[in-house]
């Protein structure tokens, strides 16, 4: 027996240690990590070094574990700005994207593999959710700085769909179990009142979870070694509240966590760096058990149809579902077939394909291993086409900030302040002379070894390491006075323009200057509000107003979102985006227009000799005034 712990223990530790390595690869490469996880996970499994574990229940409680760790630390580390800015298109891809996807890639399944229809949308409903730790690895490996808006909607959907998956997958489950064929009309009816109160009573327990985290933490004295295992414990118990009495718990975790995320809650530094630790964790175990899970000997069975559905996934389901959803947001062509495109399946798909083994279901094995190919298709597939795609479609902007180096300190009883610690880099704000804001104050100063009051030091230089005492709303302010400047890729040079422009100044010198065709309105607002104004209400860093021979670019905008910095540009600098044709219906209406006026216009050619009437045009004399 005690040899048996020694072994699983060096055995579990020793691929944990091996995940750990092989994100060093991910990062150095751009692979998408959990293509990686999974691998080695198949590689040690039964098919591989011979690693026999073949225990559905196991597999799927550590996994939802797992998945409530992460999902926690999702909603935690999700800022309501950018709640607020993707609520709505990111929540309609959450709730109606998933059902659409739902019941396109089920009809094809159906045809496909041969199995029922309530088992077809079952895989679709597994498969149909967009896996957050694949999409926020991705975007941060692959250094990919996208527009503001692109990136909050892509993490709000990723973290708030997977409780609709997760009750779509169950509820078919246990009706496909007790050998029911209600009708569809009963079916649906079934479905909407059950989503309304599974959801529901996720939502209220997470937001009273949410808040009894945060006062918890306040008023309990705990050290601070034991107070992240404390949160920690307690967003479990969260999930296990929620779903005992038949709500989400999946929603519940992750509304928790974006609730005392958002809060003042009590020494938050610490609980993100354990939290952030902790998720890493729960990636690496979940993805190594689903994938010791998996037996690759069965796949070639179903290679074909597992593929040709993964294809189908991605360039029909999810793009015909998130064109759908987005309409109403009337969002830029680029941004709508960024976001039909990362749409990639993980660990989360997986998951739920081991339901139909716990259900007993006669078609389990063949569900999940369909839906293993076709998570494997997805990031292999996907996963290195991001980095590619979102140049492409010109949605990669300029960085803000250079390096920076910074350390955030916990002190006892600042519940409203912090201590930064900042190494001066050559070339920032700082080092060049720019003061420090008054409502800062530094405290300390370290050069060459030596510690001196910040007012004994005169200019700070370069290598300096300076202790900030702040208030807890204005680190991001300092980290710009901090920052190195950010090196600009010599294709985005000219990115924001040829000169800077006041937003104070007044758009009527603009008129006077480049007559861009203001309106008389439109001159009596600044040219910040004028942009503003043109942006439909909201601006945000990089985006572009082209005005008659003239565009105005946003370099900057503070934390209440007005616009701190313009530039100027005589030609538009913007890169012309070319959609995909699969990925925009919009663009598929373009072509077929243009198709259609090409195919007739040799027809009128070929007409125009015919004609004889005296009000006819010589055919001679129509071709020269065409040249």
């Amino acid at each position: 027996m005690e040899h048996a712990i020694y072994l699983v223990t060096l055995v579990g530790t020793a691929l944990v240690v091996a995940a750990a390595f092989s994100s060093l690869i991910a990062f150095r490469f751009g692979a998408p990590l959990l293509l990686l996880f999974l691998c080695i996970g198949l590689a040690t499994g039964t098919d591989g070094l011979g690693i026999e574990f073949d225990n559905a229940r196991v597999a799927y409680f550590a996994g939802s574990l797992a998945l409530a760790i992460i999902l926690f630390d999702s909603g935690f580390g999700t800022p309501l700005n950018a709640l607020r800015q993707a609520a709505g298109p990111a929540l309609s891809l959450a709730t109606v994207g998933v059902v659409l996807t739902t019941g396109l890639f089920g009809a094809a399944a159906h045809y496909m593999l041969n199995l029922s229809w309530l088992e077809s949308f079952l895989l679709g409903a597994a498969v149909a959710s967009t896996d957050a730790a694949a999409v926020f690895f991705l975007l941060r490996a692959g250094e990919i700085n996208l527009r503001e808006r692109v990136r909050s909607t892509l993490e709000v959907e990723s973290g708030t769909n997977d409780p609709i998956a997760i009750f779509l997958t169950i509820t078919l489950v246990e009706i496909i179990a007790a050998h029911a064929n209600p009708e569809a009309n009963v079916l649906v009816t079934n479905l909407i009142f059950g989503f309304v109160i599974n959801m529901g009573l996720g939502a209220l327990v997470g937001v009273l979870g949410g808040l009894a985290i945060v006062r918890l933490v306040d008023r309990l004295n705990l050290d601070h070694g034991l107070l992240p295992i404390f949160v920690l414990t307690l967003s479990l118990m969260v999930f296990a509240a929620a779903g005992a009495i038949g709500g989400s718990g999946f929603l519940a975790v992750y509304l928790a966590g974006l609730i005392s995320g958002n809060s003042d809650i009590r020494a938050v530094t610490i609980l993100k760096r354990f939290q952030d630790g902790m998720s890493w964790l729960a990636q690496i175990i979940m993805f190594l058990i689903l994938g010791l899970f998996a037996t690759p000997s069965q796949f070639p069975a179903i290679m074909v149809p597992a593929v040709l559905l993964g294809l189908f996934l991605m360039f029909v389901a999810r793009p015909v579902a998130v064109w759908l959803c987005l309409i109403p947001f009337r969002l830029p062509r680029p941004e709508v077939a960024f976001v039909s495109w990362v749409g990639l399946r993980g660990a989360v798909s997986i998951l739920l394909a081991i339901t139909p083994l716990l259900g007993g279901l006669e078609n389990g094995r063949t569900i999940f291993n369909a839906a293993f190919m076709i998570v494997l298709v997805s990031l292999v597939i996907q996963g290195w086409t991001v980095g590619p795609l979102a140049r492409r479609l010109g949605l990669i902007v300029p960085a803000r900030l250079g390096p920076l180096d910074k350390v955030e300190l916990e002190l006892p009883g600042s519940a409203h302040h912090e201590l930064l610690a900042y190494r001066v880099a050559q070339g920032s704000p700082v080092a060049r002379g720019e003061r420090i804001p008054r409502w800062a104050r530094p405290s300390l100063v370290l050069r060459d070894g030596r510690s001196m009051r910040f007012q004994d030091m005169g200019r700070l230089a370069a290598g300096d390491q300076v202790y900030i005492f702040v208030p807890d709303r204005y680190p991001r302010l300092l980290d710009k006075l901090f920052a190195s400047r950010a090196v600009v890729d010599p294709e985005d040079a000219d990115f924001f323009g040829a000169f800077a422009v006041d937003p104070a100044r007044s758009a009527a010198e603009l008129e006077a200057a480049y007559t861009p065709g203001l309106t008389e309105a439109e001159q009596k607002l600044t040219v910040g509000a004028l942009v503003t104004a043109r942006l439909g209400g909201h601006a945000e860093y990089a985006d572009r107003v082209l005005l008659g021979p003239i565009e105005l670019i946003v370099r900057d905008v503070d934390d209440k979102g007005r616009i701190t910095g313009l530039g100027l540009s005589f030609e538009p600098t913007a890169p012309v985006a070319r959609v995909p044709v699969f990925l925009s219906a919009g663009e598929m209406g373009d072509r077929l227009s243009a198709f259609i006026r090409n195919w007739r216009k040799p027809a009128q050619t070929r007409a125009a000799p015919a004609r004889t009437d005296d009000a006819a045009e010589p055919p001679v004399e129509k071709a020269t005034t065409g040249n």
